[in-house]
């Protein structure tokens, strides 16, 4: 775990995105974001009961951005959340399927420092660069559906995860994971990025590692 301070973490940020959120009636933001949560919840929930961890070995907190939100992964499992933004997408296009309104979801992931502070509230939050370059991916033009856009940090990190955990190479070749080539652009600020396409062709759920046994279980 990369760290300054007890309050600093390099980890992993996936972001979702609803695509259009803001052109939905009013009713239909509600409906689907309650939707949305309740469907990621429960799907987390089954993934570490499978995997034999605590919630907060897996996920460090979620950060509400009105149309989507941010979710920051566990230190320990940098490298994962590439296959956990994967597993969300699953998870759009069975959402799709039960609302004709919904066009699907934007996903980034990147690997970047988050600071964590408590809120006017009492409650965790972060913020950090991370977190602003990790929202520069989900504002590329022409974004297909159906694909994660991440960063080059990410991408490291997914191959530094994937030579830890072996068996996972195995599992995303199962599943047929693939990924376009380096693509670089800039953002707002003009500052140089760059990061790539990930998809699965045979989607589905991939559970975290079990960082105690070092083993996996796959629904």
């Amino acid at each position: 775990m990369s760290t300054n301070n007890k309050n600093a973490w390099t980890t992993d940020i996936v972001l979702i995105d609803i695509i259009n959120f803001s052109k939905l009636e009013a009713e239909q933001q509600l409906e689907i974001i309650n939707f949305l949560t309740k469907s990621y919840t429960k799907v987390i929930e089954k993934m570490i009961n499978k995997s034999n961890m605590s919630l907060n070995d897996l996920i460090l907190g979620y950060i509400s951005t009105g149309d989507g939100f941010y979710c920051i992964l566990n230190p320990k499992l940098r490298g994962y959340g590439t296959i956990l933004g994967l597993n969300f997408s699953y998870i759009s296009e069975l959402i799709a399927k039960k609302y004709s309104y919904f066009e699907g979801l934007k996903i980034a992931v990147h690997t970047g420092k988050v600071y964590q502070f408590i809120d006017i509230l009492g409650h965790k939050n972060y913020i950090g660069d991370g977190l602003n370059d990790c929202a520069r991916f989900v504002q590329i033009k022409g974004y297909t559906i159906s694909t994660i856009m991440v960063s080059d940090t990410a991408y490291e990190s997914l191959k530094t995860f994937l030579n830890k955990y072996k068996i996972f190479n195995t599992l995303l070749m199962e599943r047929e994971f693939k990924y376009s080539s380096p693509y670089t652009f800039e953002d707002k600020h003009a500052k140089k990025k760059e990061g790539r396409l990930v998809w699965l062709r045979k989607a589905g759920i991939i559970n975290p590692p079990n960082t105690n046994l070092n083993s996996i279980l796959r629904r």
